[in-house]
């Protein structure tokens, strides 16, 4: 009885240095997040003084599906479209409630904001398992002062909220396979459990984090096939699980696609899907997107609006230098493990590289042809494998210098840190990367979509609209109509009849040209009087049109 006891003090002996060290690690990640509070605050602050939180038209268009889940004629899960996936507006819903958010944009910013603080804490965590605190800073300043990503998070753009996915995921999976060499069945069985619900979390925020979970898996899956007896253990089960947990992710969004518009792959072939945009939007006999079908063309333009993202325009190849730098060091200096892990942030690489060259995804920077802006903000995914490549840098810099000059160890971190907040100054200076795209395709957008919406201001407050929504929501947004005054595509069941008799389906009709509305217009125009034109330039004209045969009760919600 006496060794028995003594066996356990020397358990608990042994165990609380490490639970001291995780409380310590806590308090720091706690530091870390709050620090990045204040920071997205100011940040918020800044863009929302100036206007800039509506300048994305995708981010428009994000509120806008969140807004339709709650405040349409029939509202619902229906209305969470197909192309996007659903977690990005189930998250907004909370917020979109309240007008007056919705039309500021604020409704978006503040879940992008929870992601950004969550995601500058995640990669001071993941940094902290290899490094020591100072080098672990240098990787959260690196990524936490990102200029492009401070922007981000202040729209409802889900970029943010993607990367914060990534970085916890890795965290949790690095956990999990540094429990399995201690032995710690528990806390392993815990941390592949919390990796599989982040994973879940990133596959239903965008299309990356289904190859991301993908690659995940096979990391998890390395250290069960070396250590066959693991599988005999509650690891066995807890692996088993997040495999279901994954595989059902891909398998539930196709469901809903099949039910809801009768094609699973609606997202990839449908009419609102990328190579349907592409079809509709290319002319005839003009070249192609750079990039397509080249996953080298298209790798490295992906590559270049990360760098051009992240660090100034002159240094953009250095960065890249760096950062295969350090993770050569990670791996071999420091002789990191689990650095397997790790490398998952370097996903987006090929991801986007496929995505580019076959999947309808095109890329453009100022510096190389078009010589224009579009989908930069993809850049931001390669964020995190900059700032924790350029951490063990700075640990391997530091580790150098002390060897030599120990006295000057802080000195050498506090150079990095300067240059990182000169660097970010630049940047904001030469405007982000992201920014300057938003300004560039918002030019002739929010002109227009601000006379649409004081022509839909002088409507009666009461009245009802047909309407196709899919091109300008934020017409809507900004002159606070409330959607379920409208009828639009997605009412499914009034959208189809009101089209073949529009002058019977509401009080007015609204036509852009060339789109549903107008060609119904132009094939049933009887009863309707032609009352408004909004035209402005680089965009299509906008005709309102009473009708004088409507009664509220002729087409009606099954």
């Amino acid at each position: 009885m006496r060794s028995s006891a003594n066996s356990r003090t020397l358990s608990k002996k042994a165990i609380a240095p490490v639970d001291e060290a995780r409380m310590a690690l806590r308090g720091e990640t706690f530091a870390v997040a709050w620090s990045a509070l204040l920071v997205s605050l100011f940040a918020l602050g800044y863009c929302f003084s100036r206007n800039l939180l509506l300048l994305s038209g995708d981010a428009v268009a994000h509120m806008a599906i969140a807004r339709r889940l709650i405040d349409s004629t029939n509202a619902g899960l229906s209305q969470l479209g197909s192309v996007w996936l659903p977690l990005p507006h189930l998250l907004i819903v909370p917020f979109i409630w309240k007008m007056s958010w919705w039309q500021s944009g604020l409704a978006g910013a503040f879940p992008s904001m929870g992601a950004y603080v969550f995601g500058c804490a995640g990669i001071y965590r993941l940094a902290r398992v290899w490094l020591k605190p100072k080098p672990a800073l240098i990787a959260v300043l690196f990524f936490a002062l990102n200029p492009g990503l401070l922007y981000a998070q202040t729209t409802a753009l889900n970029e943010p909220l993607c990367v914060a996915e990534m970085i916890w995921a890795v965290v949790f999976l690095v956990e999990y396979l540094r429990a399995l060499d201690q032995n710690d069945i528990p806390h392993a069985v815990r941390h592949l459990t919390y990796c599989g619900l982040v994973l879940v979390c990133s596959a239903f925020t965008r299309y990356d984090g289904w190859i991301f979970a993908t690659f995940a898996w096979i990391v998890a899956l390395v250290p069960l096939l070396r250590r066959r007896s693991l599988w005999k253990t509650r690891v066995g089960g807890a692996f088993v699980l997040f495999t279901v947990m994954l595989a059902m992710c891909p398998l539930l969004w196709m469901g809903y696609c099949a039910r809801q518009f009768g094609d699973p792959l609606d997202f990839l072939r449908g009419p609102y899907s990328a190579r349907a945009i592409e079809i509709r939007t290319s002319k005839p006999g003009a070249p192609h997107y750079p990039g397509w079908h080249s996953m080298w063309v298209a790798g490295l333009y992906f590559l270049k609006a990360s760098e051009l993202g992240a660090i100034w325009d002159h240094l953009t190849d250095l960065l890249l230098v760096l950062a295969a730098a350090g993770s050569v060091i990670a791996g071999w200096r420091f002789k990191a493990q689990h650095i397997l892990a790790a490398a998952l942030l370097w996903v987006p690489l090929p991801f986007y590289a496929y995505s580019v060259a076959y999947g309808s995804v095109p890329i453009f920077i100022p510096p190389w042809w078009p010589h224009s802006y579009y989908n930069t903000r993809y850049g931001m995914e390669m964020l995190p494998v900059f700032a924790l490549a350029l951490g063990f840098l700075a640990a391997w810099c530091a580790e150098w210098v002390v060897r030599r000059k120990p006295k000057f160890e802080g000195w050498v971190i506090a150079a990095l840190a300067i240059l990182i907040v000169g660097n970010s100054y630049v940047l904001i200076k030469a405007t982000p990367l992201v920014l300057q795209e938003m300004i560039a395709n918002s030019r002739t957008r929010i002109p227009f979509e601000a006379a649409y919406a004081r022509g839909l201001e002088d409507l009666p407050p009461n009245c009802t609209i047909l309407a196709y929504l899919s091109e300008h929501p934020g017409a809507y947004q900004r002159a606070g109509i409330d959607l379920k005054r409208t009828i639009n595509e997605a009412d499914y069941y009034r959208w189809k009849p009101a089209l073949k008799d529009p002058a019977k389906a509401a009080d007015y009709v609204i036509t852009t040209d060339d789109d549903p509305v107008a060609k119904a217009v132009k094939a049933h125009p009887e009863g309707l009087t032609l009352i408004d034109i909004v035209c402005s330039t680089g965009q299509p004209c906008v005709r309102f049109y009473r009708s004088d045969l409507h009664k509220a009760d002729s087409i009606s919600p099954r």
